[in-house]
């Protein structure tokens, strides 16, 4: 999501730039521009001294302007550690014994991993998500188990089968895994 959330504004932020950095442009190489835009000619200026100083008086106005600008920031710095804070590895180094390895799509792992978690027995929903770097993944592992099945038997099959087959067949020395572990819910039992 917030890979689209990414394109969306980027495409946004860029249209708007490039639309009024045309019509600059246009207006500057003696395009007469149209009666509702912002410039009358070439050597007309973006703010005249009376718009700059039009609101200064006003008491209202340098909190707001204050405000605005700080909730810009936030919201850029959030954007930015979202960013920068990778949630899912995107690639396995997988050590194929010829010095040179291979590269292993985190997506393919992860959802082999999903799917065998999956069909443990007592499991209702897995859910798995690799993090960590390339060369040592790590798994964040979501189970959602049925109301009969013992958590520690689940634990148990979950890192002798799934976690192992993962762990063997991408060639890892270790793969360390966080497991969550949920009951699902059901209806009470009646007694009669």
């Amino acid at each position: 999501m917030l890979r689209t959330v990414n394109r969306v504004l980027l495409g946004l932020v860029g249209l708007v730039l490039l639309a009024v950095g045309g019509a600059v442009l246009a207006v500057g190489l003696g395009v007469s521009p149209p009666s509702w835009w912002i410039h009358d000619g070439p050597h007309d200026v973006l703010l005249s001294t009376a718009e700059r100083t039009k609101w200064r008086d006003e008491t209202w106005w340098w909190p707001t302007v204050i405000a605005v600008l700080a909730v810009l920031v936030l919201l850029a710095l959030w954007w930015l550690t979202a960013v920068l804070r990778r949630r899912r590895l995107g690639e396995v180094l997988v050590d194929t014994g010829d010095g040179a390895g291979a590269l292993l799509r985190g997506r393919a792992l992860q959802s082999v991993l999903t799917a065998d978690a999956g069909e443990l027995e007592g499991v209702a929903h897995a859910h798995v998500r690799l993090t960590g770097r390339r060369d040592a993944p790590e798994t964040r592992v979501r189970l959602r188990l049925e109301p009969h099945v013992d958590p520690g038997t689940a634990l148990n099959d979950l890192t002798h089968q799934a976690l192992a087959h993962a762990r063997d067949s991408a060639a890892l020395k270790r793969l360390p895994a966080d497991v969550r572990l949920r009951a699902a819910k059901h209806k009470a039992a009646r007694v009669t």
